[in-house]
């Protein structure tokens, strides 16, 4: 872990808090949590111990249970992308490229571990959910990482035999899935990463001196 678990104490409050907030439909109200356990504890844990427990909960069978998973989305995600953030001031990307797999609508844990890096002081490319995988490819060439993370949500995008085929065409770049769609096993050269501090020790582990911009790809065509 890259930061200290929360005490279960703490944990059973938080998820009180948080989840009257969302029942409220207060996403402000959420936010700001967000905000204030991450300063307290960290986003690893935040997300582990938090964030993943009360989303898990929420089946959306009802209405009235749609309209609160959309309010606790939403103050999750302001909350995280806020957090550590400095207005005119950008975080080297570090080589990191992260993406919402192809019609991929929900990438919540992208936004955690965009939030982690920030903690770490790095930042990432983030291009957002549902990106194609030819657009996936156009942004490898344009800017040369050496770290990619796909995010998916459900079995129905992750195709975890078309992530791996884009590792292949890119050999120098490390390529990993991350979310629960992808139930299928990766096989080399791609692989899964389970957790967050997971997905935030893959990001951080090239050397910070190394120039990302070196890596240089040749014509390989998307198939």
């Amino acid at each position: 872990m890259l930061t200290e678990p929360m005490p279960a104490e703490t944990v059973e409050i938080a998820h009180k808090q948080v989840s009257l907030a969302a029942e409220d439909l207060d996403g402000n109200a959420v936010a700001t949590l967000m905000l204030e356990l991450a300063e307290a504890w960290g986003v690893p844990a935040l997300w582990e111990q938090v964030c993943r427990p009360l989303l898990a909960r929420l089946s959306g069978r009802t209405a009235a249970e749609v309209a609160v998973e959309h309010a606790l989305c939403e103050g999750v995600r302001v909350g995280l992308d806020v957090y550590r953030r400095e207005p005119g001031r950008s975080l080297p990307t570090g080589g990191v490229l992260v993406a919402g797999a192809e019609r991929e609508a929900h990438c919540l844990g992208l936004h955690a571990l965009a939030a982690a890096l920030r903690e770490q002081g790095r930042g990432c490319l983030h291009l957002g959910p549902a990106l194609p995988w030819p657009a996936l490819t156009r942004a490898v060439y344009r800017a040369s990482p050496h770290t990619v993370v796909l995010w998916s949500q459900t079995p129905v995008t992750g195709r975890a035999y078309r992530l791996v085929r884009f590792a292949r065409d890119f050999p120098r770049l490390r390529v990993y899935g991350a979310g629960p769609g992808w139930i299928e096993p990766l096989t080399a050269p791609a692989r899964r990463l389970d957790s967050l501090p997971s997905a935030v020790a893959a990001c951080l582990a090239v050397a910070t001196g190394r120039d990302a911009h070196h890596i240089r790809y040749g014509s390989v065509p998307y198939r």
